[in-house]
Order: structure tokens, then C-alpha cells, then sequence
């Protein structure tokens, strides 16, 4: 999955507490047209709107620098919520990076 740097918000014991912002990271990486960038999703916990935001955002930045997005990996729960907002639709989804790197 892309790395980030640490949190200063202070650890709890759930696991669904916000990890560090993702959206800036994705949205200056620099892309060059015909490339495809691939998210991994295998160690996602939790999805809630600020990372179906982010994941709008890398989109975007995507598709400005003339590359292609794809999502690999994508758990069960965060496959579920991705195709009740629709967004299984606009994003290219594959069982592993391996077959998003390939295809």
C-alpha cells in the first residue's frame, strides 16, 4: 500500500480510528501519460468517506496526467461499499497488484 508519514493523533484501541491523511500523498505523486497507478488495498481495515474521498482524488489525478488507476487487492467490506456508492464502476478493480501491474 502507498507509505505515509506517522500520525500525531493519539492511539486508541479501535482499529477503525482514522489513519493519516491520504489524499495529499496520492495527489502529488507524479504520473506520466499511459502509466497506471495501483493502490493496493490488501491491509485496509475500514473505508468511510474520507478514504472513498481520497480515493476520488487519486482518480482525478489520474486521469489529469493522462494515466490510468486501479485498485488491487480491494477487501470484502471496502469491495461492499465501493459498489453501494457506485464507485466499483469508475475504478478498475483486480484481485492482486500482480494482475493490475499486468493487464
Amino acid at each position: 500500500m502507498f507509505e505515509h508519514a506517522p500520525d500525531s493523533r493519539q492511539p486508541t484501541a479501535d482499529s477503525r480510528q482514522p489513519k493519516p491523511e491520504l489524499r495529499e500523498p496520492l495527489t502529488t505523486l507524479t504520473l506520466q501519460p499511459g502509466q497506471r497507478l495501483v493502490l493496493d488495498l490488501a491491509t485496509m481495515e475500514f473505508c468511510d468517506s474520507s478514504g472513498l474521498t481520497a480515493l476520488i482524488a487519486a482518480r482525478k489525478h489520474a486521469h489529469a496526467a493522462q494515466a490510468d488507476i486501479a485498485l488491487a487487492a480491494v477487501p470484502l467490506r471496502t469491495l461492499r461499499v465501493l459498489r453501494v456508492v457506485g464507485l466499483d464502476q469508475i475504478f478498475l478493480l483486480h484481485p492482486d497488484s500482480h494482475s493490475a501491474t499486468r493487464s
